[in-house]
């Protein structure tokens, strides 16, 4: 008889900051001293930090990931009438903030693979209107990064990499964010690198977007009282910086970590039949923020998990073009093949630097006891490993 723990939860705030608590206390009982709430001293702080972090000029802390993004795009001057071409299977903020700067988000399909952006797919789909390529850095896996850029270099349109997922991820030996125009990172407390609440930074070597986005976030001031545009209230607050900055100090060790659990997931899932596990790229150093398997009867099988205390989570189950808030772009299903097949196959499991051996041995043990017992005789459906990537319809 197997050991069972009493449950896995998908994710585990409480157990990281256990580990850190201390020092936690500590830079927040610092930012109470300063009294440096909104922006100054903590944020300049962490901004420098992270920016040397990803081998960059500058990070311009904000208040989420979702305004990075938008401002990012606002600096680069996109507007009413443009197009910024990214990918359907990914959270909403993405196009939000192409939405917000009043331009069209234009969706191209993913790899099959990697699910993220195909580079391919990149040539046929600019028109005169494109202002930006924003790929999606999914699950903690940089896109193909070379590629991408060499089309858009063509065509001199510049890419902004929503590294929302991808806290420390690596292409080719550079950090994420530091592999387009600019980088756009949401520390979300569920995040590889989470805050105690929202917030966002931008990368990026232009002095240019720095000091645009520097006055975006801050009512459009050059200094105070000196409005130089229409701008917003975007700060990051002081207490996230000054949390941040700690976290930062373990960041490398937690992905290390997540990169443990994923080869476990991987070599205890791998013999599993009808289980696909997540492909890491060979220009890549995957984070694995999300650690997300691709099997048939995907909803079955998360309540199966939930019924053994094992928490799970979709990512995401309605690509964005077929989402009612995009209704207006008048997208159908069957346009973007790869990513609306993965949405009804991908499910989550639990991922976090805090997991134990033997929690992740009981979410395989689980899976697996879940397809030798009824998906044969449930599914009758095809093996998801059966399908290449030029076949690939769901």
């Amino acid at each position: 008889m197997r050991t069972l723990p009493e449950s896995v939860p998908y994710l585990d705030l409480a157990a990281q900051y256990a580990s850190i608590r201390e020092e936690v206390a500590r830079a927040v009982e610092a930012v109470f001293d300063r009294k440096a709430f909104a922006g100054g001293y903590f944020v300049e702080d962490f901004e420098e930090a992270y920016a040397d972090y990803c081998g960059c000029r500058y990070a311009v802390g904000v208040g989420s990931g979702t305004e990075a993004l938008w401002f990012a795009l606002l600096a680069l001057g996109v507007g009413p009438g443009d197009e910024v071409i990214t990918v359907p299977n990914t959270f909403i903020a993405t196009a939000e903030a192409v939405s917000y700067c009043g331009a069209r988000p234009v969706f191209v399909d993913v790899d099959a693979t990697t699910l993220t952006m195909d580079p391919t797919a990149i040539k046929e789909t600019i028109s005169p209107r494109t202002r930006a390529i924003v790929p999606v850095h999914l699950f903690g896996q940089v896109a193909d990064m070379d590629a991408i850029n060499e089309v858009a270099h063509q065509h001199g349109i510049p890419v902004i990499e929503d590294a929302a997922q991808a806290h420390g991820a690596e292409y080719r030996g550079r950090r994420a964010g530091s592999l387009g125009r600019a980088g756009c990172f949401s520390f979300y407390p569920g995040k590889n690198l989470g805050a105690p609440g929202e917030a966002g930074a931008v990368t990026t070597d232009d002095e240019d977007i720095a000091a645009q986005i520097r006055m975006l976030r801050d009512h459009g001031q050059a200094r105070k009282h000196d409005h130089r545009m229409i701008g917003w209230n975007g700060r990051m607050d002081g207490i996230h910086g000054a949390v941040l900055r700690v976290k930062l100090r373990y960041l490398d060790r937690w992905n290390d970590a997540r990169r443990e659990h994923a080869h476990a997931y991987h070599e205890l899932l791998s013999p599993v039949p009808g289980v696909l596990v997540p492909k890491q790229a060979d220009y890549t150093r995957h984070v694995y923020h999300i650690y997300a398997v691709r099997c048939d009867g995907r909803d079955a099988l998360m309540n199966h998990l939930k019924e053994q205390s094992i928490g799970c989570a979709i990512h995401y189950p309605v690509p964005i073009h077929l989402q009612p808030a995009y209704k207006n772009l008048g997208l159908c299903g069957g346009q973007f093949q790869v990513a609306e097949a993965v949405a009804t196959e991908m499910l989550s499991l639990p991922m976090y630097p805090e997991l134990t051996r033997e929690q992740t041995r009981y979410v395989c043990q689980s899976l697996a006891e879940w397809r030798d017992r009824y998906a044969t005789a449930a599914l009758g459906a095809t093996d998801p490993s059966d399908r290449t990537p030029q076949t690939h319809t769901g």
